[in-house]
Order: C-alpha cells, then sequence, then structure tokens
C-alpha cells in the first residue's frame, strides 16, 4: 500500500493501567499508590517501539504520572516526542466546574513542564469529555495558552462522544486561536465508527487503515491514540470489574505490539503538535 503524502497524528495517552474508565466503580483513588506501577515499563516498551519504526509522536500525560515518574517524562522528552497534558488524574471534563477544570490544567502542567523541561501547549481530556455538556472548557483552555486540544471523539459511545462534532480539525472559538483535533472515526454508511485505543485492539486494523486513508483523501491528518498498558498482556486483573469492562480493557493485549507497528508502517506519522501547525496554516 502507497503512503500518503499527509503526515498523521501519533500519540500514546499515557496512564496506569488502573487509571482507566473501565475500573474507576472498583478501584477507588485512595488506592492508587498502593497498586504495583508498570506505567515507565509499559511506556519504555512503546518508545522502544518508537525507535524501531523511526517515528516521533505526541504523549498526553497524567499530571498524577509524571510527578511520580520524572525520569520517565524526561526520557520522553529527551527521544524527541512531545509532551502534552492528559489532565492531572484521568477526571472527566464534564464532571467538574470551569474553576475546577482550571485548576486540574495547572496543576498537570507544572508536573509535566516541571519533569520534560518544555513547554507543553496540547491538551487531550481524559475518554474525550468534551462535548455539547461543556463546551465553556474550550474557553479554560484558550485562556491557560493552550494551542490545541485533542478532545473530542465524533462518535457515539456509552462512556464518551459528541456524535455531531466536526470530523476534522476545527477552531472552537471565534475570539481564539485554539485548534480542537478530533480523533479520528471511519465514515461508513453516514456512520460514525471510532478507531483508536480498544477498538483498534479489538477491531480489524483493515478499520483503521480504512479511516486514515478516508481522511487523509480529503486532505487532513488523521489522529491516532492507544495506551501504553495496551501493550502489556502481563498487567493485573481487576476481579471485581463488570464482565464488560473486562472485555474491553484485557482482550487482545498480546497482539496489540505487532498491529501497532503494522499500522505505523503502513502510513506516515508525526507529531500531533506538527499537525497542529498544518492545520492552523489551512484554517487561517
Amino acid at each position: 500500500m502507497p503512503r500518503s503524502a499527509v503526515r498523521n497524528g501519533l500519540s500514546v495517552d499515557v496512564e496506569e493501567w488502573f487509571q482507566v474508565g473501565a475500573f474507576e466503580r472498583v478501584i477507588d483513588k485512595a488506592d492508587w499508590d498502593r497498586l504495583p506501577s508498570r506505567v515507565a515499563d509499559n511506556t519504555g516498551a512503546v518508545l522502544d517501539l518508537f525507535v524501531e519504526s523511526g517515528v516521533r509522536a505526541t504523549f498526553f500525560t497524567l499530571g498524577w504520572v509524571a510527578a511520580r515518574h520524572p525520569a520517565l517524562i524526561r526520557r520522553i522528552a529527551e527521544a524527541g516526542h512531545e509532551i502534552a497534558s492528559h489532565g492531572w488524574d484521568h477526571q472527566r471534563v464534564f464532571t467538574m466546574d470551569a474553576a475546577t477544570f482550571r485548576a486540574d490544567l495547572a496543576r498537570a502542567r507544572t508536573a509535566l513542564e516541571d519533569a520534560s523541561g518544555q513547554p507543553v501547549t496540547g491538551y487531550r481530556a481524559p475518554s474525550f469529555s468534551i462535548d455539547t455538556r461543556n463546551l465553556w472548557a474550550f474557553n479554560v483552555l484558550a485562556e491557560a495558552g493552550y494551542a490545541y486540544s485533542s478532545s473530542v471523539a465524533p462518535v457515539a459511545h456509552d462512556h464518551y462522544g459528541w456524535r455531531d462534532a466536526p470530523r476534522f480539525a476545527f477552531r472552537p472559538l471565534s475570539d481564539a486561536p485554539l485548534i480542537e483535533l478530533p480523533v479520528t472515526v471511519a465514515r461508513i454508511g453516514g456512520r460514525h465508527l471510532a478507531t483508536g485505543g480498544g477498538f483498534f485492539r479489538l477491531l480489524p486494523a483493515a478499520l483503521t487503515d480504512y479511516a486514515v486513508r478516508q481522511v487523509n483523501g480529503e486532505g487532513h491528518a488523521g489522529i491516532f491514540y492507544f495506551h501504553p498498558w495496551e501493550v502489556d498482556p502481563a498487567q493485573p486483573r481487576v476481579a471485581g470489574a463488570p464482565l464488560r469492562s473486562k472485555v474491553r480493557h484485557y482482550s487482545r493485549l498480546g497482539a496489540m505490539a505487532g498491529k501497532l507497528r503494522g499500522l505505523i508502517g503502513r502510513h506516515d506519522w508525526g507529531r500531533v503538535d506538527a499537525v497542529v501547525a498544518a492545520e492552523a496554516a489551512r484554517l487561517s
């Protein structure tokens, strides 16, 4: 398959295996520091895969992780990747008010910038939790000086989604340069099908290939994401989690690294901030 001339955005949402929405009702945040940490080893495996594949990416990282693993954040930055914010502790934005969100952003950014030594100008909401309920969040991001967000999933999903959101980069505010880069979905028969993270892991890779070729054919970059815990088949099992959550979280973890190598090899990838620069020129 010939590569497209469009460079797509490759991104990693850096969080621990226990900091996911699937387990938020069975694992208390107060217990996080007592659970075995695997994020440094898992992210290290991702970094090695990227070296092998010759790509750079954006790591949307929790401030909670940066505060506990500053050496990991330095390693990511020193390898030429972008450090961006995933908030402090994976709290969904639509559960906050503007003041709480502002404080969450500031706390995370301080931890990320102190650890990485580079400015943080990008943000991704935990669980893509910016939608029609909390469009005020874009104003808070703009006021805080963020250049871009990648916080919208234009799908219908039981945990998140803004089904009617634009599929491509847009400016959510008329009076600020902030750019929103929705994650890529496949448009099939008028429906939007998600392609990143667990969807990529569980479904045939051909769906994501189709989505990337589709958006590239329309002159836009694709935005792909996954998590470091998705390349870790040996992670602990959460006994009390609902069956549906277990199926989503644990299935095909052993296949993920190979699928990622294939996807990276079939398309052109780079950091999300480079995609933002190209989209800013298009939107100006």
